[in-house]
């Protein structure tokens, strides 16, 4: 499967599946399953063997069907029409875009979207996911693989802050807020207050307290709602974007062109520096003539 080629009609069309997802999501409130599927299609990331990521094979049987997955064919079978209308437009593009869509209209921030991912059927193992029974080292060695740091383990986790688990598909039941439909930090005010009645932990929710390298950063967030849109946004474009640099042109020519920014601002910066430097000599020299020619 080749990579889409992004020009200006494929840019218009990504807007006009923009608007499609915003009105699936109103009319099927399935913003949490949308997130959830951008979220475990990129999940599978391996950044050693630069395999999995947001490519769309989550939308094989053979990686909906795994453990981790259960539920996710829902949440493809929604999206295909929308595939249909938008042929042009990667399945890997609509999942992820519908990830961002997602948090964007239930209150949460707006994340920079950039398409161009590159469709694939390409299963890697099952067993990439994170597993919800588990603690933090467990949660470290899924998104260290991936390329995230602590920080990004525990913005990522406020994603709970939508929707419910379900006992048909994790084992579990419960919301982990009262507003399950509304992103924002009250996930993280919830950790800090402990155990509540009808309201769900995990233990991948509860390690992020105990944990003593993971906790400031619950705290940070608890009392800062903007601190956590900020980490959140920039761990969520990070996650959509996992090793797409490696299969999508889009991806590599945006950051070689970044590259040549950065390069070409340096070598500015220093010619005026070079610039500054001799016309301070000039001068100095002037008016040392001066003052020579004065005595």
């Amino acid at each position: 499967m080749q990579a889409p080629t992004v020009d200006a009609e494929y840019l218009k069309e990504i807007e006009s599946v923009r608007r499609d997802l915003r009105a699936l999501i109103a009319e099927k409130n399935c913003a949490p399953l949308m997130l959830r599927l951008a979220f475990h299609d990129a999940g599978t990331y391996d950044a050693k063997t630069r395999s999995g990521g947001p490519n769309a094979s989550i939308r094989s049987e053979l990686e909906y069907t795994h453990g981790g997955n259960a539920g996710m064919k829902i949440g493809i079978d929604l999206l295909e029409p929308v595939k249909a209308k938008h042929p042009r437009v990667s399945y890997a593009d609509i999942y992820q875009l519908a990830g961002v869509v997602a948090v964007e209209i239930t209150g949460g921030p707006v994340i920079p979207f950039k398409p161009g991912r590159k469709d694939s059927l390409a299963v890697t193992p099952d067993g990439r996911l994170p597993d919800a029974h588990k603690g933090s080292q467990h949660l470290r060695e899924v998104f260290y693989r991936m390329g995230f740091n602590d920080q990004d383990i525990v913005a990522l986790s406020g994603s709970h802050t939508l929707g419910r688990a379900h006992k048909d598909r994790s084992g579990f039941e419960g919301a982990w807020t009262e507003q399950p439909l509304k992103f924002d930090n009250t996930y993280y005010v919830e950790l800090m207050k402990g155990d509540a009645a009808g309201l769900l932990k995990l233990p991948t929710d509860k390690c992020l307290v105990e944990d003593p390298k993971l906790r400031p950063f619950v705290e940070l967030y608890a009392k800062d709602e903007e601190a956590f849109f900020r980490d959140y946004t920039a761990a969520h474009k990070k996650m959509s974007e996992l090793g797409c640099k490696d299969t999508s042109p889009a991806f590599w020519e945006a950051e070689a062109a970044a590259k040549e920014t950065v390069s070409a601002s340096t070598i500015l910066a220093q010619s005026a520096f070079g610039f500054v430097v001799t016309a301070g000599v000039l001068v100095l020299g002037y008016l040392y003539e001066l003052r020579r020619k004065a005595k």
